[in-house]
């Protein structure tokens, strides 16, 4: 396994850390061939990382952001809508070349025509409750060669955006996602993963000690040439010592 594996004592020093190292590989990417791109992922793991990551000395203008995944059917005014979560936290504090953002089924070929003209430099992914990587819910697609397609979302997966308090009830939660595909994912240069509290601690000890799987999704990362991983203490807790 090529992992960089990483621990910090609590979410905000993790994401400082995994924010250094995002900007770290822009400026790299930026560097050697003039621009750069980024996938970027959402939810509350991702509150300090994206904070911090505003703060960093990128030059913005050269970097293009796409959208790893959205709900169907949820107006970007939602407070748990993807969209509006990406222009709240960084969209509007960055001056970006581009953003490119997942609006319904019906925007999957402009995305995917986007996406594949270049490669993408960064790849922000977290990991969910269920193991899953985007919205890649278990037993996931490790197969198609779509950039990004609709896909049902798992009993556990719709549980945890109604634990992270997005939805007031289970049933007000989507069922239905368009989510970037794996292969594609795994496509990018660096992969990180910021990937902390302890809800997330069965998913990372899977993830780590267990073959790679569709039934736990995020397993297929420790194939790609350069992950970063960053838990902090409770959610590495099953893993310690190590």
């Amino acid at each position: 396994m090529n992992i960089h594996f990483d621990i910090s004592p609590d979410p905000k020093e993790l994401g400082k850390r995994a924010a250094e190292k995002i900007a770290a590989l822009l400026n790299a990417a930026i560097e050697q061939k003039g621009s750069a791109r980024i996938i970027l992922s959402t939810g509350q793991s991702q509150f300090e990382t994206l904070s911090y990551l505003v703060e960093e000395c990128v030059d913005w203008g050269r970097v293009e952001m796409f959208h790893l995944d959205e709900y169907i059917g949820l107006p970007e005014s939602h407070p748990a809508s993807f969209r509006h979560y990406l222009k709240e936290r960084f969209v509007s504090h960055v001056p970006l070349k581009a953003a490119y953002f997942v609006d319904g089924e019906e925007s999957i070929p402009y995305l995917t025509d986007a996406l594949r003209k270049e490669t993408v430099d960064v790849g922000v992914i977290g990991i969910g409750e269920n193991g899953h990587i985007a919205f890649n819910d278990p037993p996931a697609d490790f197969d198609t060669s779509e950039a990004y397609k609709v896909v049902a979302l798992d009993e556990r997966c719709r549980r945890q955006q109604l634990g992270e308090g997005w939805f007031p009830a289970l049933s007000d939660v989507p069922e239905r996602a368009v989510s970037m595909c794996v292969r594609e994912i795994m496509k990018c240069e660096h992969i990180v993963s910021a990937v902390p509290h302890s809800v997330k601690a069965e998913a990372l000890y899977n993830t780590i000690t267990g073959p790679v799987s569709p039934y736990v999704p995020a397993t297929i990362l420790k194939t790609h040439r350069d992950w970063y991983l960053f838990a902090d203490s409770d959610s590495a807790s099953r893993l310690l010592p190590l």
